[in-house]
């Protein structure tokens, strides 16, 4: 223990000497730079035993481990001072100068211009690292005139005569187009940023137009201008869109019409059949808001072409289920005879071109629906082929209603019905020996002595039609 402590002092010793050589040296300046061999030499010899101080110091350390360790806190406090020796000992190789020291010696160096050998330093740059690091960066400026193209803007514009909310393209957009002269930058082959120097146009950009709509009356029964709508009830189309205008046609409920225009959201210009007015919104549906309007839309056209001068030549443009529909629960037809043809009907109007509401109708008034002795006993609805002297006798008399059904519509179509040379069925041609025009008043001209006999089978089609 002894020895170590007086080497600790010794160590001591050799610090505080050293601070004051240190000290006399800045005091004398001029001497610093012709001792400086002289120091560095006593400098080395001095670490040399500090070295082997310490290694005498670490070797008493070791020694004692091995003993038995009898004097636990004068063993902690040896290892302690160990410690603080070695340390200071560490202090002074590392750091043999002073700062003021390096000062004056740096200011000796400058004023002698003597090559001096400068202290080794500790924290050098790795210059060879940063120059590897630097030269793997390629950074590339190229400057270039490119066409580019322009963005076009895009224009929304209100339009009432389109259903609230629905877009329209009335004008699409086109690019334009420029020269760019730009300047790029690259770093290791990939794109960094550029510098826009100058634009030069060449073609301008055409806006894209878009009409947005505004109508709610539109949207509400989900059409378009020119679209079909319907009248919801009858009523006159005006000249002008008010009320005190003139009235220029008077269309039925439940007639279609076609859209025209929409000047304002309560009137609305329509065509009906080629007539051209206005009429209020509140009196038009679609068949989005009212799903049986088209049906009853049919039925009404139909009816429209009902009247006592209209061409029989022509089909009714009724359905199967219409025949039926019209022929049932007729409280008239007692023996259900119509009930039970009207297929019948209905195939001879396919078959003959010949309109069934006709035919029939002028079987219920030949026939007193079906309750004459010769509709009876002959299965001759029409009385056909009889005269006003001998109806009976000279009537003809058929297997089944359906035979004599058929056999006069095939005589109306080619005598009564249709010009000479008309083409018929069965590749053959109207005669029309008795033609006096497609009409029930032509028919009646030679089919009929009584000169009323159109209006009553008229009576009888229109009850028929207007069953629908």
């Amino acid at each position: 223990m002894l020895n170590d402590k007086n080497s600790f002092n010794h160590d001591n010793r050799n610090l505080s000497e050293v601070f004051r050589e240190l000290q006399e040296m800045q005091k004398n300046p001029n001497s610093q730079a012709s001792n400086y061999k002289k120091y560095e030499k006593e400098q080395k010899s001095k670490r040399k035993k500090e070295l082997s101080s310490i290694s005498h110091a670490q070797n008493i350390r070791d020694s004692f481990r091995q003993e038995r360790r009898v004097k636990t806190n004068d063993l902690k406090l040896s290892q302690i001072i160990i410690g603080c020796g070695i340390l200071i000992v560490g202090l002074a190789v590392f750091f043999p100068k002073s700062a003021s020291f390096q000062e004056s010696y740096a200011k000796e160096v400058e004023e002698t211009s003597e090559v001096i050998p400068y202290e080794l330093n500790r924290h050098r740059l790795n210059m060879q690292s940063i120059i590897s690091e630097n030269a793997g960066m390629d950074r590339v400026k190229e400057q270039v005139t490119e066409e580019r193209e322009v963005e076009f803007e895009t224009n929304y514009n209100n339009n009432p005569s389109l259903p609230k909310g629905e877009e329209v393209v009335t004008q699409e957009g086109v690019l334009g187009k420029e020269n760019v002269t730009v300047v790029k930058t690259y770093e290791n082959g990939e794109f960094v940023e550029e510098v826009i120097l100058s634009k030069e146009k060449i073609a301008d950009a055409t806006p894209k137009n878009i009409d947005v709509g505004t109508s709610e009356f539109l949207a509400k029964h989900k059409v378009h201008i020119g679209d079909t709508m319907y009248f919801v009830d009858s009523a006159n189309m005006k000249k002008e869109a008010n009320d005190e205008s003139e009235d220029v046609a008077e269309v039925k409920a439940s007639i279609d019409v076609t859209l025209l225009e929409l000047p304002t959201e309560e009137w609305a210009k329509v065509s009906f059949d080629n007539i051209e007015g206005y009429v209020k919104t509140s009196n038009l549906t679609s068949s989005y808001t009212t799903p049986n309007i088209v049906e009853k839309n049919r039925i009404q056209r139909i009816l429209l072409k009902v009247n006592i001068d209209m061409e029989l030549n022509r089909v009714s443009g009724l359905t199967l289920n219409d025949y039926q529909k019209i022929f049932t629960g007729l409280s008239q037809d007692q023996n259900k005879i119509f009930q039970n043809n009207y297929a019948v009907f209905y195939n001879m109007e396919k078959k003959y071109n010949i309109n069934g509401v006709f035919l029939a109708s002028m079987a219920i008034h030949e026939s007193g629906w079906g309750t004459s002795q010769i509709a009876k006993d002959k299965n001759n609805l029409f009385g056909y082929g009889s005269y006003d002297e001998t109806p009976y006798e000279s009537s003809m008399e058929f297997e089944s209603y359906e035979e004599g059904i058929e056999t006069v519509a095939k005589s109306l179509v080619k005598y009564y019905l249709n010009p000479a040379g008309t083409k018929i069925y069965d590749g053959e041609t109207a005669e029309a020996w008795y033609y006096n025009g497609p009409t029930l008043q032509g028919v009646n001209t030679r089919y009929a002595s009584d000169k009323e006999w159109y209006k009553k089978v008229y009576s009888y089609m229109e009850m028929l039609y207007n069953r629908l």
